[in-house]
């Protein structure tokens, strides 16, 4: 059993297999070609790796943090979120808003009219559509207050971001507030120290922060985003891009009237906690397969 369990977590290709990954029955098949024994069948093998929680024939994506102040970086959304700037409390004119763009959303035009649910049958849609356009859906979402502000445009960039800005700032609060913090990730409309430069050129009490690379988890507004994919995008059934826009704004009407802040319990405490982790996870890792060779 632990020569079988040792297969299972080796790579294919250090076996010399051209696969990316292992089946219960793969295992068995190599586990007697290999001698370990005389005969195993894939249940077998299924049986004693679920009993372990080794499922070889499953994977997950995984990004590893390469931001070098990715601690730094993620700390502070984490403290804004918890109403805190530079170990303060932020002030009762003060606000968050988190940003970002969802990019190259179609209008998809079904070559047949959706049948509606009925007896028997779940809601049915045409697979089949004719591309209509695409369009970019930006938002911008107040953490403290539950407010979603949002626009579409043909294409992102700094312009697009602008209008987003102007969006939010010419109207109060935010147009007599304290500071504004601005949250967003390391896309090409607002990247760098430039964007932060450009955003307080824009508007004085207006600071940007940056998620770390490939962070954008951290930022609120993929929640919401989140919240439009399941909600509005599917399935995509829109005669014209004219109709996807009027959608999302409808929905956005629709969600400001019923929204209350998310309730994000991911604090700096569980931050240092899991980058603690990071690296014992890899060392662990390295082990079990200096152990399976």
């Amino acid at each position: 059993m632990v020569q079988v369990k040792a297969l299972a977590c080796e790579l294919p290709r250090e076996q010399g297999l051209p696969f990316s990954r292992l089946s219960h029955r793969d295992i068995a098949r190599e586990a007697v070609e290999q001698g370990i024994v005389a005969s195993i069948s894939g249940t077998t093998v299924w049986r004693w790796l679920s009993e372990d929680a080794i499922r070889p024939w499953t994977h997950r994506s995984w990004i590893w943090p390469r931001d070098p102040e990715f601690e730094a970086k993620a700390a502070r959304v984490l403290d804004l979120y918890e109403g805190k700037w530079d170990g303060k409390p932020l002030g009762p004119e003060d606000y968050v808003i988190s940003a970002d763009e969802k990019t190259s959303i179609q209008a998809r035009r079904r070559k047949h009219t959706a049948k509606p649910p009925a007896s028997g049958h779940l809601r049915r849609y045409e697979a089949e559509y004719q591309r209509q356009g695409a369009l970019a859906y930006l938002a911008a979402w107040d953490v403290g207050r539950a407010k979603v502000f949002g626009l579409c445009r043909q294409k992102t960039g700094i312009d697009s971001f602008h209008a987003l800005v102007d969006l939010v700032m010419q109207q109060e609060p935010y147009r007599s507030a304290n500071r504004v913090f601005w949250i967003t990730d390391n896309g090409s409309s607002h990247r760098g120290e430039r964007s932060v430069r450009r955003l307080a050129k824009w508007y004085p009490q207006a600071i940007q922060v940056h998620t770390p690379v490939h962070a954008s988890w951290l930022n609120q507004i993929e929640i919401y985003f989140s919240i439009v994919q399941r909600k509005v995008l599917t399935p995509n059934e829109f005669l014209a891009l004219a109709e996807l826009e009027n959608t999302l704004m409808q929905f956005q009407s629709h969600y400001q009237r019923i929204a209350e802040p998310f309730e994000w319990k991911f604090t700096t405490e569980d931050l240092n906690r899991l980058l603690v982790q990071i690296p014992e996870a890899s060392d662990k890792a390295a082990g079990q397969n200096r152990v399976a060779a």
